[in-house]
């Protein structure tokens, strides 16, 4: 009997599941601001060339 208990404890238990969609959210974040440093990264070397080539 303690062993039913003890898993269907187990089963309804949900603080596991907000650290997991915590660790997705920041993941996302991640990706996001991965995203954006290369697209402004490639405008910015794409500016400093332009600035180079015109001294």
């Amino acid at each position: 009997m303690t062993v039913a208990k003890t898993f269907l404890r187990f089963l309804r238990d949900e603080s596991g599941a907000t650290a997991i969609e915590y660790g997705l959210i920041s993941g996302l974040i991640a990706v996001v601001i991965i995203s954006a440093l290369r697209v402004v990264g490639t405008k910015v070397s794409a500016d400093f060339s332009k600035i180079s080539s015109n001294l």
